[in-house]
């Protein structure tokens, strides 16, 4: 169970765990984030979810996480859950534009990315691991 002392490396392992599993389902179905992509790009309704959902997690992350400068998980954890905060706003406030840059960022079905966010996600959940064991 989190609190306030394990907080950070729970957030940090449930984002590693969340990029392996995304990372595996666009390998096994190439092409899987590209057309998610373009379906929210051609929903109003499907970008304004996307947009408020993401704020969502990312206001959560940011305001949740305890801030410590002297701790570097903590800093990229905030950081992070800013960024999201401001995809969030963008999807918001620009998703056509958004949607567009995420899709051409992406490149159709080019299987890299998904290595990349598995290979990413492991050492982050192995943060996240390390982290809730100290």
């Amino acid at each position: 169970m989190g609190n306030a002392d394990n907080i950070t490396g729970w957030i940090t392992l449930l984002l590693g765990l969340y990029s392996v599993a995304a990372g595996l389902g666009e390998y096994l179905r190439p092409g899987f984030w590209a057309r998610m992509v373009k379906e929210v790009q051609s929903s109003s309704a499907l970008q304004f979810l996307t947009g408020i959902f993401t704020l969502v997690v990312g206001s959560t992350i940011y305001l949740v996480n305890p801030w410590d400068p002297t701790d570097l998980l903590s800093i990229l954890v905030t950081v992070l859950g800013g960024w999201i905060m401001i995809e969030g706003l963008l999807v918001l406030a620009v998703g056509d534009w958004f949607m567009g840059f995420a899709g051409r960022m992406m490149g159709g079905t080019n299987r890299i990315w998904s290595v990349l966010a598995m290979l990413l996600g492991a050492g982050v959940t192995i943060a996240g691991l390390v982290r809730l064991q100290a």
